[in-house]
């Protein structure tokens, strides 16, 4: 009975540990990171409303890549969608009932994409056709935003006719973005191009979408591994920390770059499906991080940070690594990256840094082979009150690739310092020796 006893305490510890938090939308690291949708509706058409879409990204280090944004919603009446600048809808729907000039589109679940650079120039709004990608304004703040402007039809003229849409959805293109209702708030005013005079929108209302990981995937994205100048111990991601080799039952999941089959697995189907088609390692992670202790000076101290790429199927543009240390407020150096303090704490304190690729040089990080890494190498001034290479202190409490936080080694496996190595077992003879003198002392003590 004890046993099963045991077991069960096991069983509710596990499925503890692996039930999705209740907080999982909320990221202490950015506790303010979302995606705002805000309608400004512009003018009133016979039998509807002209309105400027715009999708802010207000999340510090969570950007949207290619293939880009899906924005969807449901409609409160039996609005149609006449035309469509800077975005297009997938698909125009039954519009059988209008004889002459049909509408763009008539569904009323319409799934809105944004249009490829290049779109002639009749045909774009400010901040539209960039391929649905959308930027970090900690990366650049030029790009965190998209829009597109939208005719309306069968929609009401005045503000109380006017029914806001439902059940908005934001892809990108995968799951995880729930976005709330929408709110109307005070409308959007807008400086004019002389500074002088502002213009007013009819209505506004806002829509605000927070990302989950747990939503966007059911196995993480990437991994740490860890080592040191100190130790000879290269300690790896932990294993299956992104899912585990199942080739005998799946095939396809994974393959070795030696393989004769290598290309054929790249260029076949569901290369554009957005699933990962990874190197076989024992991690099966898409993306490692590699966190190396590398020097020790007198008043500072090196680490060299190697990014590395095992999918054959994505080349991460614009991408951008989040690491959480106690040292980074004294950064002193940084070589072939950019750098931004998070400050997530109100500036209090320094301990989460940001960093991306330099533009042109390594801002793209080349699926799986002999290019699909990138490194740098930061210095730090060592702080006297603090600073220490025990108990793993040199090592970062958090990482993120993308947005996505990293498995990390546990603790008890971090390299450790040479005068503090970890216990060793006893010998049966010493043990056997601590027996009989605690067996002896009882003895003299009760006879």
């Amino acid at each position: 009975m004890a046993a099963l006893g045991g077991c069960a305490v096991l069983l509710a510890a596990a499925l503890l540990l692996s039930a999705p938090a209740a907080t999982e939308a909320y990221d202490s690291l950015d506790p303010n990171g979302n995606i705002t949708i805000k309608w400004d509706l512009k003018e009133w058409t016979p039998d509807g409303y002209v309105a400027m879409v715009t999708i802010y990204n207000y999340q510090q280090f969570r950007h949207i890549s290619a293939p880009g944004w899906q924005l969807g919603w449901t409609w409160a009446k039996k609005e149609v969608i006449w035309s469509m600048v800077g975005a297009q809808t997938t698909e125009q729907g039954d519009c059988s009932k209008f004889k002459t000039n049909p509408p763009h589109c008539c569904k009323r679940d319409p799934t809105v994409i944004d249009l490829l650079p290049g779109t002639p120039y009749k045909d774009q709004v400010a901040n539209c056709c960039k391929g649905g990608v959308i930027s970090t304004f900690n990366q650049d703040p030029a790009n965190a935003a998209s829009s597109f402007q939208i005719s309306v039809g069968l929609a009401g003229t005045t503000n109380k006719t006017v029914k806001v849409p439902k059940n908005f959805t934001l892809k990108t293109p995968g799951p995880g973005y729930t976005c709330g209702r929408a709110t109307v708030v005070r409308p959007t005013k807008f400086l004019m191009g002389d500074g002088r005079r502002t213009t007013q929108a009819l209505m506004t209302w806002n829509v605000t979408c927070t990302y989950s990981q747990f939503l966007a995937q059911k196995t993480p994205t990437c991994c740490v591994a860890l080592s040191s100048f100190y130790n000879n111990t290269i300690v790896g991601c932990p294993t299956c920390s992104c899912g585990c080799q199942n080739n005998n039952t799946h095939p396809g999941s994974c393959v070795n770059p030696n393989s004769p089959y290598l290309q054929s697995a790249i260029d076949g189907p569901g290369k554009y499906t957005g699933q990962p088609l990874v190197q076989c390692t024992s991690h099966m992670c898409p993306v490692k991080v590699h966190w190396h202790v590398k020097l020790n000076y007198k008043d500072y101290w090196r680490v060299k940070v190697t990014i590395t790429n095992f999918n054959y199927r994505m080349n991460y543009t614009d991408w951008n690594l989040v690491v959480q240390h106690p040292n980074f407020n004294n950064i002193t150096k940084l070589f072939s990256f950019n750098y931004k303090p998070l400050s997530p704490y109100g500036g209090r304190i320094n301990d989460s840094a940001m960093f991306w690729g330099m533009k042109f040089y390594n801002d793209l990080l080349n699926q799986a082979g002999p290019f699909g890494n990138a490194q740098t190498e930061i210095l730090l001034q060592k702080d006297p009150e603090t600073f220490t290479f025990e108990k793993g202190w040199g090592f970062p409490r958090r990482v993120y690739f993308n947005g996505d936080n990293c498995v990390m080694p546990p603790p008890d496996a971090y390299p450790w310092l040479p005068n503090a190595s970890p216990p060793m077992k006893q010998p049966w003879t010493l043990k056997l020796l601590v027996f009989w003198t605690a067996l002896a002392t009882l003895l003299a003590y009760y006879v």
